[in-house]
């Protein structure tokens, strides 16, 4: 099959099939999706195509890839259904995306600042074991893996639960403004090692304001980039 648009086009075409054949009830939660061959077909797609819509739904959340078993949609709890926003908010035509990210410029150095004094030796060795494992040349996902991951780690280090857990729910709604800027911003993974690391000094240092700072820095950047490109 032919397929004349570009790439990303192609993808978030494919997303948006799967979105709605969830959507309206045709997928159910828990529900095995058609054979690949068949559902290719069936929504007019290239396999690659497919596959590719399969990976980002699953990065989402909203999809579970199970190695021989096939793919299931997720159980779409609410809590799962938060972290999935791209169902109701594409970023192509909103803005409500960039609203997230202003609420998380806002939340997110204020936890990063509560880290700085309240982290133990062993929660930064952790933090420090975790960067350390992303490869010289990540890919996108392993980037965008280590990135959700990198945050959650701080963030529960601040030791507010309540704090911690509206961060979270932002993430899923932003996730995809992150894997999208990893595929068209070169970069972008050598900003974020390095951005990350500045935080990470921060910590390190005990210095509330200069965490505070270089979570601001990290975080805005992101924003930035949508705003220019979005």
């Amino acid at each position: 099959m032919a397929e004349t648009v570009a790439p990303s086009a192609v993808t978030d075409t494919a997303i948006g099939r799967i979105k709605e054949m969830i959507l309206s009830g045709e997928l159910a939660p828990g529900d095995r999706l058609p054979p690949e061959a068949v559902l290719a077909e069936r929504l007019g797609l290239s396999r690659n195509s497919l596959r590719e819509a399969v990976k980002g739904l699953s990065l989402m959340g909203v999809l579970d890839v199970r190695q021989g078993n096939g793919t299931y949609v997720t159980s779409l709890q609410p809590g799962l259904l938060l972290g999935a926003m791209e169902f109701v908010v594409d970023f192509h035509r909103d803005d409500t995306v960039l609203q997230f990210l202003e609420v998380r410029r806002i939340l997110e150095p204020a936890a990063t600042a509560m880290a700085a004094t309240r982290m133990t030796d062993a929660d930064l060795a952790a933090v420090e074991a975790h960067l350390a494992a992303l490869p010289p040349e990540p890919s996108v996902e392993e980037l965008v893996t280590s990135d959700l991951e990198f945050h959650r780690m701080i963030v529960q280090g601040s030791g507010n639960q309540v704090l911690a857990s509206l961060i979270d729910s932002l993430s899923g709604p932003i996730h995809r403004a992150r894997t999208w800027r990893g595929n068209v911003d070169a970069g972008a993974w050598a900003r974020t090692v390095r951005e990350h690391d500045a935080i990470f000094q921060a910590l390190c240092s005990r210095t509330p304001p200069v965490a505070h700072a270089a979570a601001i820095v990290h975080i805005a950047g992101v924003e930035q980039w949508l705003r220019e490109f979005g």
